[in-house]
């Protein structure tokens, strides 16, 4: 039996103008990862990145931390999905009277997420969810096909992809997963970590979101 370790980026630069890069906790998770992994005795066969600078700066401290000599493959199907279009072609709500920053945005994120898994404004993104999904599916599909048996493989990638290969496991049809990742997707923690394991039965996912490597309270974050 092989296994997929889905793992979800360090924290990003959020309200900063390139989002797209780990802040100094971001960059402490994924050193901290790679410790607690290399401690429980595991060692990556096959890593995996999608293109985004976080992904990368991610792979590099896990490695760091790890202490592994593997060479990252990049993969743009394990790109997170344009959060900045999804967000722009959405009217951004009403400021509610005492509402943090961060609680708006993220109320203006899942209402945006929302328009855009709904696929009747498909022809306002670049990417449509449909096209996300499908994009993640072969992505997921090829790391398969290609793992060693007995195989681990280590994926860098971001909140999104993660959540739809969990839902795509776990639901039967298009809509369940969809309200499935629409309920994943915003739990996503930084540097957390999801098992999928390969074998006679199949591609099953084990575990979503793990992350007890971040004992440290200051470590936890969703943004």
């Amino acid at each position: 039996m092989s296994r997929i370790l889905l793992v979800r980026h360090g924290q990003a630069s959020f309200g900063a103008a390139d989002y797209d890069n780990l802040s100094p906790v971001g960059h402490d998770q994924s050193r901290v990862l790679g410790v607690a992994l290399a401690a429980r005795g595991l060692t990556a066969d096959v890593v995996v990145a999608g293109e985004m600078k976080r992904h990368a700066q991610t792979a590099a401290g896990v490695l760091e931390g790890s202490g592994w000599s593997a060479e990252v493959d990049l993969d743009a199907g394990w790109n997170e999905f344009d959060h900045v279009q999804v967000l722009a072609v959405h009217d951004q709500p009403t400021t509610v009277e005492g509402e943090s920053e961060k609680a708006a945005f993220q109320r203006w994120f899942e209402e945006a997420t929302l328009r855009w898994t709904s696929g009747d404004h498909d022809e306002h993104y670049d990417e449509s969810f449909s096209a996300f999904t499908s994009r993640v599916e072969a992505a997921v599909a090829r790391l398969v096909a290609t793992l060693p048996a007995k195989g681990t493989a280590v994926v860098l990638t971001s909140g999104g992809p993660i959540a739809w290969a969990a839902a795509s496991l776990v639901a039967d049809s298009f809509d369940a997963r969809t309200d499935l990742w629409l309920r994943l997707n915003p739990v996503s923690i930084n540097t957390g970590v999801s098992t999928v394991v390969c074998g006679a039965r199949g591609t099953t996912l084990v575990s979503f979101n793990a992350h007890d490597h971040l004992t440290s309270p200051d470590l936890l974050t969703y943004r």
